[in-house]
């Protein structure tokens, strides 16, 4: 498919992947409207940083490629599960002493967001995992297939000025049968409504996406705030699960809703866009290609001729 599409919020590295077709764990009711803005510290920028170690390693990269970052580190309990079983998977962030941090700063309604999709980016899950006395996370979830998943820990630990997400393997046991990308084109239904995608992915500078949803041919417009904003997108960039946060700029209840965004590369992304309508969650997955064109500077504003005086 030749859409092309644009994830902002990766300026400096970001938390980039971008992905949503299997939301669970997801919490449902009505809420306040959400704030204006799109971009709040901890989900939307990638974070340049350090590695743990201190260096410059991590400088520019988008988030969850890396397991460690700033002197954090995700540690997952059990990494081996079974595809298709029910598992409570329980981990911990561990701050620069090797100790499991507990104090975390609310972002949209959460403390920590926990996204889980496999390799071939077919299904994504949002969780919202409890925290214990000790630092420990937990989060019952069942991965629908055997392969290699990638685990997503999006957090702002209390007295950090921005957020960071981290990334780490979950291997599940079964039949494996790998499978290409879905092809989506512009419009994908989903649980009876239909979302199209509207505005084109191009490199070096943001661009304006609205999703559009509708039911039976009717706009939707009373769309309910979920986790503070009327929609939550996620891309994660095909290949290596690089990942991506971003939020509305529009705080209409439908039937668009805006993001702006800009690809860091060219090559294929798996958007997922959640949004909440009738008290339920829904997930829209698409398939969209970013061309590998930087998008032309724009002009310089001319300068005024100078007034000689002679």
């Amino acid at each position: 498919m030749n859409t092309a599409l644009r994830i902002t919020a990766f300026t400096a590295g970001l938390a980039a992947a971008f992905g949503l077709a299997l939301g669970v764990g997801h919490a449902t009711g009505n809420g306040p409207a959400p704030e204006p803005a799109a971009e709040h510290a901890g989900h939307d920028t990638g974070h340049a940083g350090h590695d743990a170690g201190g260096g410059a390693a991590a400088e520019h990269l988008p988030g969850g490629l890396q397991i460690s970052e700033r002197g954090y580190t995700l540690s997952v309990d059990n990494p081996f599960v079974t595809a298709g079983s029910p598992t409570d998977l329980r981990f911990r962030i561990l701050g620069a002493d090797g100790k499991p941090v507990t104090a975390y700063q609310q972002q949209h309604e959460k403390e920590l967001h926990l996204i889980v999709a496999p390799r071939d980016l077919s299904t994504f899950q949002h969780l919202h995992p409890t925290l214990a006395a000790d630092g420990t996370w937990s989060a019952p979830t069942a991965v629908p297939a055997a392969g290699e998943y990638r685990v997503f820990a999006d957090f702002t630990p209390t007295g950090a000025t921005e957020g960071l997400t981290l990334g780490a393997d979950l291997h599940a046991a079964g039949d494996l049968r790998p499978a290409p990308l879905p092809e989506t084109g512009r419009t994908v239904t989903v649980d009876g409504y239909t979302v199209t995608l509207g505005g084109d992915l191009t490199l070096g500078r943001g661009n304006h996406l609205t999703l559009n949803v509708s039911k039976d041919g009717v706009p939707v417009t009373d769309l309910q705030p979920y986790l503070g904003a009327y929609g939550h997108l996620v891309a994660l960039r095909a290949g290596d699960l690089a990942y991506l946060h971003v939020h509305p700029d529009t705080t209409t209840p439908g039937p668009g809703i805006g993001f702006t965004t800009t690809a860091p590369s060219g090559g294929s992304y798996r958007l997922f866009l959640d949004f909440q309508h009738q008290n339920t969650v829904h997930t829209a997955a698409f398939t969209v290609t970013a061309d590998g064109t930087a998008a032309p500077a724009a002009p310089a504003a001319e300068e005024p001729a100078a007034d000689h005086q002679h």
